[in-house]
């Protein structure tokens, strides 16, 4: 009879035990309560004693949406027209002695035909004051081509210009391709937009090398023919360069500081047209 009273004793102390233990974890979580670990919020929905909890895990993402400070694009395609502004003193000794005979009107271009091409290898963007000015730059080819309307061929050795008057030309271009690297001050204004949907301007300088010019002409008399080498053009350009940013849409612009050739001529070379590229 002990023996049982003592088992039942011991039953009751142990029911209690655990009765505890229950009421104690009740109050170490009280209803509504907020768990962080790290980025994880942990949300309690507090309810009655009868009824489920309901967990909820929130998690936060951090915002990776910030431009970089250096951004590189990779080829662009410029497609344009090209001229030049003529300062020549067909009066003077120099010029008689590069053209002899020759003025102004003789330099004549079919302007829908002289185009300029430049392809860029590589252009890129660094940003200075909050994504607003930036420093512009890059590096590619640019290719000028000049139409003459007039029979007029090049010689070399030493250089010289005169009109044919023996053939009649129904092609005659000069070609001159360049080495160029451009640095410009860009002004962003519509930092916080895409690029296709951005506005702004940019305006700097360019340093070119001449690595290739000719002539090539075409008449019924003499098949196509071409003329490589020294025609008396200077082997470096520098030239004031600008861009407007419309979105999608850049036009861009250059203009030489100097004449393209050496002596005789004064020709100051420019350009205008499209940049294609989304940069």
């Amino acid at each position: 009879m002990l023996k049982k009273i003592s088992l039942l004793a011991l039953a009751i102390s142990a029911l209690t035990g655990v009765q505890a233990q229950t009421d104690s974890t009740k109050q170490s979580s009280p209803e509504g309560d907020t768990m962080r670990i790290g980025n994880i919020i942990i949300l309690k929905n507090g309810q009655s004693a009868s009824q489920n909890r309901d967990v909820n895990i929130q998690l936060k993402h951090r915002r990776y949406n910030r431009k970089s400070n250096n951004s590189t694009y990779w080829f662009a395609f410029d497609l344009g027209f090209n001229n030049f502004v003529d300062n020549t003193n067909y009066n003077s000794a120099e010029a008689q002695a590069f053209a002899p005979g020759m003025d102004g009107d003789d330099f004549n271009l079919r302007n829908s035909k002289s185009i300029n091409v430049n392809i860029w290898f590589v252009q890129g963007r660094l940003n200075m004051i909050k994504h607003v000015v930036n420093l512009r730059y890059g590096a590619g080819l640019e290719f000028y081509n000049f139409r003459f309307e007039e029979d007029i061929r090049f010689t070399k050795n030493p250089p010289s210009v005169y009109v044919d008057q023996d053939i009649d030309y129904n092609k005659n271009k000069l070609a001159m391709n360049y080495i160029t690297v451009p640095v410009m001050l860009n002004i962003n204004f519509t930092p916080k937009k895409s690029l296709e949907r951005s506005f702004g301007i940019s305006a700097g300088i360019s340093g070119s090398y001449l690595y290739g010019s000719r002539q090539k002409y075409r008449s019924d008399e003499t098949g196509k023919e071409k003329l490589k080498g020294n025609l008396g053009l200077n082997d470096f350009k520098l030239a004031y360069v600008g861009e407007l940013h419309l979105g999608p849409v850049q036009v861009f612009g250059s203009y030489a500081t100097e004449s393209m050739f050496k002596k005789g001529l004064d020709f100051t070379p420019y350009t205008v047209g499209l940049r294609l590229s989304t940069f």
